[in-house]
């Protein structure tokens, strides 16, 4: 692959970031779900950060944003169909995160090792 073509800077920032992926997370795994819904599932985010990231994912077309006309109005925030061929994606970061955190523990405890010699 040539650097001047690759594109994972383009994938990346649209991922990047602290919520973005747990927001992900929490769509793919229980559907369709409202701003508050959202926000419970992540309490340590504030509600300016919620919003700045759904924004964020909904113009990528990454996520579905369903205002319904209603007193409070009621929004609904759903992975949009393209947003779902992220879902392959996302399972192979993971799987690499736990392979690279199990991998980073055992050099910790192999130099703990070393050092207790």
């Amino acid at each position: 692959m040539k650097t001047e073509f690759c594109k994972v800077d383009e994938a990346l920032s649209i991922l990047v970031g602290k919520w973005k992926p747990i927001i992900l997370l929490h769509l793919f795994n229980e559907g369709t779900l409202r701003f508050s819904e959202l926000k419970r599932l992540m309490p340590d985010i504030t509600q300016k950060m919620l919003t700045k990231q759904l924004r964020e994912l909904e113009t990528e077309d990454i996520i579905d944003r369903v205002v319904y006309p209603q007193v409070p109005p009621k929004v609904e925030y759903s992975i949009s169909e393209y947003g779902k061929s992220l879902q392959p994606v996302l399972n192979v970061m993971h799987e690499w995160g736990s392979a690279h955190t199990k991998h980073m523990q055992e050099k910790r405890n192999r130099k703990n090792l070393e050092q207790s010699s």
